[in-house]
């Protein structure tokens, strides 16, 4: 059965080479990632980090240059409420865990093409698609988070449940600390002229005709 380091040991390679500079950093260094998993290109970076780590621990011990009042104190988790358990387990496992797809689902690769099992939203039954090789890989590298992002989203304006808009925001904390805001450009646009539902011709003000009121008190004869 094919695996994904199968189909990036095979087409990784070409997949560099036909996108070039267009591809980003981090989509290259995935790549090689995968192609040299569990092979000896990582092994002796390994050795070497054993080896610089014996050498410290034996000169001087790395926990003695921490100061002893720090294990004497008490640690606490921060623990907040977000509903039952079991919504939160099922929102929060895809992102801690699950991956774009794994080896099981790969079904085979024949002709540079890949077929692969997939469930479709609020279904049980699995179904299979069929993908160029170099389509598949690139649908694979959008699960590549850029570098500095994370994979688990937070709570508050950056969770995606949240209604407030990062304008809102970003003005809400301007006015706290008590910066001027510029008042947005409004275009005043000039109302059309009013015009005669007989002839259609615009009509010209000439005056107005008021409503007559006597101005005798009321009662008076």
């Amino acid at each position: 059965m094919e695996t994904i380091k199968d189909i990036f040991q095979a087409f990784g390679p070409e997949y560099m080479t036909r996108f070039g500079d267009a591809m980003p950093g981090d989509h290259r260094k995935v790549i090689n990632a995968i192609i040299n998993c569990r092979t000896n290109h990582f092994k002796a970076m390994s050795l070497i980090f054993k080896a610089k780590f014996r050498d410290l621990m034996k000169k001087d011990p790395l926990y003695s240059q921490i100061p002893s009042q720090v294990w004497e104190q008490s640690f606490n988790v921060n623990c907040q409420a977000v509903g039952g358990s079991e919504r939160s387990i099922k929102y929060l496992a895809p992102y801690v865990f699950k991956i774009a797809i794994s080896d099981y689902r790969i079904v085979n690769v024949k002709n540079r093409r890949v077929s692969f099992k997939y469930k479709k939203s609020k279904s049980n039954r699995w179904r299979t698609l069929q993908l160029h090789v170099m389509e598949f890989m690139r649908r694979y590298l959008q699960h590549v988070l850029p570098t500095g992002f994370m994979k688990i989203r937070y709570y508050g304006f950056l969770n995606p449940n949240c209604r407030v808009s990062l304008q809102k925001i970003s003005a809400l904390i301007q006015i706290y600390l008590g910066f001027f805001i510029k008042a947005p450009k409004t275009e005043i646009k000039p109302m059309n002229p009013p015009t005669c539902s007989i002839c259609g011709g615009n009509l010209i003000y000439r005056g107005s005709i008021l409503v007559f009121r006597s101005s005798l008190p009321t009662g008076a004869g």
